[in-house]
């Protein structure tokens, strides 16, 4: 899944720059990752809810089929 991977990919990229700002002393480095981070999770979330209501919809597709 598309947005499921760039989430992760920006969680990742974003942890790398909190803790390159960490060990830098760079308070806004360290900010910028952890917003990254807080987006890729974002990401991955609307991912998860796109896929549910895809496999909902499907669902109640097949149901009516059915009857």
């Amino acid at each position: 899944n598309t947005m499921s991977d760039k989430g992760t990919v920006d969680k990742l990229k974003g942890k790398a720059e909190e803790i390159a700002g960490t060990v830098t002393g760079d308070d806004k480095k360290k900010s910028e990752g952890l917003m990254n981070q807080a987006i890729g999770k974002v990401k991955e979330t609307a991912s998860d809810v796109k896929e549910a209501i895809e496999d909902g919809v499907e669902k109640i597709k097949e149901k009516i089929d059915r009857d």
